[in-house]
């Protein structure tokens, strides 16, 4: 366990003091845990595994073969308003346990000028390591917007590319192209790459 910890700390870029400050415990305590002079209790073990976004399994060393793709997201969106297509970029955190994903969009997608878009959560589910599907829903409980999703992650596991399909602000059934990736320009490319190959 001393071994994962060092590394998904260094990984997140987190100081031994920070973490010991996210998870509640004496920043002496991790020090001990990562030179492997002790081990954790189960509930400072869960607070540990939260902070540094893994499951406790995944903590304790238990060998996985899913690609982790826990921690913060850019998403790039192919809307519509007004018959006007919109992209919409917006920064989301996943949080994995296993091979389920839930996703928490903290931003907004478009200008307030451009119709504001909208805060969402969902799910994905991991398969194979390289598709996911699941769901997603407006946060607001006045905007309808709900729908599915479909993605297929690159090699690497750094980017997702996909499409959207569900109920817009007004009732109307709707779809477009959607992107992942840990970075905006690379989200947006994503939109721009397959719009091309379906015009093709």
């Amino acid at each position: 366990m001393h071994e994962v910890l060092k590394q998904r700390r260094a990984e997140l870029g987190l100081s031994q003091a920070e973490l010991a400050a996210m998870a509640g415990v004496d920043k002496r305590q991790i020090r001990r845990y990562e030179a492997g002079e002790q081990q954790p209790l189960l509930s400072v073990a869960l607070a540990i595994a939260n902070a540094l976004q893994i499951s406790v399994g995944e903590l304790a060393g238990v060998p996985t073969h899913a690609v982790n793709l826990s921690g913060d997201w850019w998403s790039s969106w192919q809307t519509f308003r007004d018959g006007e297509e919109r992209i919409a970029l917006q920064e989301v955190q996943f949080r994995q346990q296993a091979e389920l994903i839930q996703m928490q969009a903290i931003s907004h997608g478009l200008k307030a000028d451009e119709g504001g878009g909208y805060l969402w959560r969902g799910e994905l589910r991991l398969w194979n390591n390289d598709v996911l599907m699941g769901w997603y829903a407006a946060t607001n409980e006045a905007t309808r917007s709900k729908g599915v999703l479909f993605f297929a992650l690159n090699g690497k596991g750094s980017a997702m590319r996909g499409r959207w399909l569900g109920e817009s602000f007004d009732g109307k059934i709707v779809s477009g192209w959607g992107g992942m990736a840990r970075t905006g320009e690379e989200a947006t490319e994503i939109i721009e790459q397959l719009k091309a190959e379906s015009d093709g």
